[in-house]
């Protein structure tokens, strides 16, 4: 399981009611005679890669950090390339909070240490490109507060069916970011994008792990919706691993319409520690999984356990000519909702809540990460499938739960006709729409005492620049790019 280097008991009751999660987590109530120390302003040296959309004036972006900052501690620290899953917490040894990132490309984990008003101060590498082994997408930061065990981040391999699941000590120490040994042999293998554990409140007693396969190649079977199970809480390693399947065995994603139910279950996998990603890739195959073209991100509904009950997730679509769909998947991207049976995780209803084909090109395209409330599921885009008919730069699209629509709320800021910012951020003069896609966007209202406050991670791929290579110190990855993350205020929950 984990390898805490602080007692995890210790810890546990430190952080209970201290931490934000990659996804957006449950309200608690807010103490009016305690105001937020934190001042809302623009702490790095680079300025936000992303603009506000019309109707959406009052969310307001300040940047928090990027891959120019030099830290007062840590002078020495490089914010690397593809900043993707991340999670917050209170610092238990001190004021302040600690930010713990993935960094895809360079196969990587930093933790940054925020003052008491959010400004950046020290940074360091958790989990180096050695550590990793993988490309390392999103993750959560699973914590005791919402689902009874951790802290730990969930943070999944993704490059190709042999990649696995990590679970990473937040405060581990960095002697061990070379550690090759933090793997989950319970939750399989597969190129995943993330590993969300549903919050206690879902089904009392039990730990239920929601796994998204990103994968895009039918000669490995596409993409998958797994999900590990077990009876007690907390257990990494003794539970069992299942695949979703329709109750009628059909296995075609586009055979599902979009606001249209279908019966659900999760079926068995077998021998899942001792079989490889092929293995099990063929078990999906032959037991009638649903075949999803790419499932990357996944969350949960917010504010009850009904909610929390309730999974919703992204199949990012494929095409091959980039004009295309290919047969049976979705090629723009869709957008799913997962009912789960109060009294069984095993069985549901899944329905399909948003399809980009329903407007090709300017409705969404290839969603990749999503960020749910109470109320909303906030979508972010990774476009760079660069398809022939996109319309737009990448956008985070706000979807209303209770009405169903669908507004464009953010969008990456270009600034093509700015020859100076292009010289730096578009060092490699491409002219695609959507070369930036964004990484993932977490709820830190609760954390920090401001309603409407969410972090979102920015990979922009055209900055790039010598300085950067090699920000982890392993020398396993040749990625030279910088990376963003931002905060955003007022954001509707």
């Amino acid at each position: 399981m984990k390898n805490f280097t602080l007692s995890t008991l210790g810890l546990a009751l430190a952080l209970a009611t201290t931490t934000a999660t990659t996804g957006c987590k449950d309200k608690v109530k807010e103490d009016p005679e305690k105001p937020s120390p934190v001042a809302f302003k623009d702490y790095s040296v680079n300025p936000a890669l992303v603009k506000t959309l019309q109707g959406f004036d009052r969310v307001k972006v300040h940047t928090l950090i990027s891959s120019d900052d030099v830290l007062e501690q840590s002078p020495d620290f490089i914010y690397g390339a593809q900043p993707d899953g991340a999670g917050m917490m209170r610092n238990p040894n001190g004021e302040g909070y600690v930010m713990v990132t993935n960094h895809e490309i360079l196969q990587s984990v930093s933790r940054v240490y925020l003052d008491k008003t959010l400004k950046p101060v020290k940074g360091e590498y958790i989990v180096d490109g050695a550590g990793g082994m993988w490309r390392l997408c999103s993750a959560t930061l699973a914590t005791p507060e919402e689902h009874g065990f951790g802290p730990t981040l969930l943070t999944a391999g993704e490059s190709g069916i042999e990649s696995m699941i990590h679970s990473i000590d937040p405060m581990g120490s960095i002697a061990d970011r070379s550690r090759t040994d933090r793997t989950l042999a319970a939750l399989g293998k597969c190129s995943a994008e993330n590993a969300v554990p549903l919050p206690t409140k879902a089904f009392p007693g039990k730990t239920v792990i929601f796994i998204g396969e990103d994968e895009s190649n039918p000669a490995n079977s596409m993409g998958q919706v797994n999900m590990y199970l077990s009876n007690t809480t907390g257990d990494l390693q003794n539970g069992k691993l299942y695949m979703l399947r329709r109750q009628d065995q059909n296995i075609t994603e586009t055979a599902m319409e979009v606001g249209k139910s279908y019966d659900v279950e999760f079926v068995e996998y077998d021998n899942v520690k001792s079989s490889t990603g092929a293995q099990l890739a063929a078990q999906s195959v032959e037991k009638k999984a649903i075949q999803f073209a790419r499932v990357e991100d996944l969350d949960y509904g917010k504010g009850n356990a009904t909610n929390n009950r309730n999974l919703y997730f992204t199949s990012t679509g494929v095409s091959p000519d980039k004009i295309n769909p290919a047969p049976g998947l979705t090629m723009w991207g869709r957008v799913y909702k997962l009912e789960l049976d109060a009294k069984n995780p095993l069985k549901g209803k899944i329905t399909p809540l948003i399809d980009g084909n329903e407007d090709p090109g300017n409705s969404i395209v290839n969603p990749d990460n999503i960020c749910v409330t109470e109320n909303y599921a906030y979508i972010q885009e990774d476009g760079d499938s660069f398809y022939r008919d996109n319309k737009h730069d990448g956008r985070i699209w706000q979807f209303d739960l209770r009405t169903k629509t669908l507004k464009p709320m953010l969008e990456m800021d270009h600034r093509r006709d700015d020859a100076t910012f292009n010289a730096k951020y578009n060092s490699v003069n491409s002219d695609r729409l959507s070369s930036w896609e964004y990484g993932a966007m977490y709820d830190i209202s609760d954390l920090i005492g401001v309603p409407g406050t969410f972090v979102v991670n920015l990979h922009p791929h055209t900055w790039q620049d010598e300085k950067y290579k090699g920000a982890d110190g392993s020398g396993v990855s040749s990625n030279k790019e910088g990376g963003q993350t931002v905060i955003l205020r007022n954001v509707p929950r």
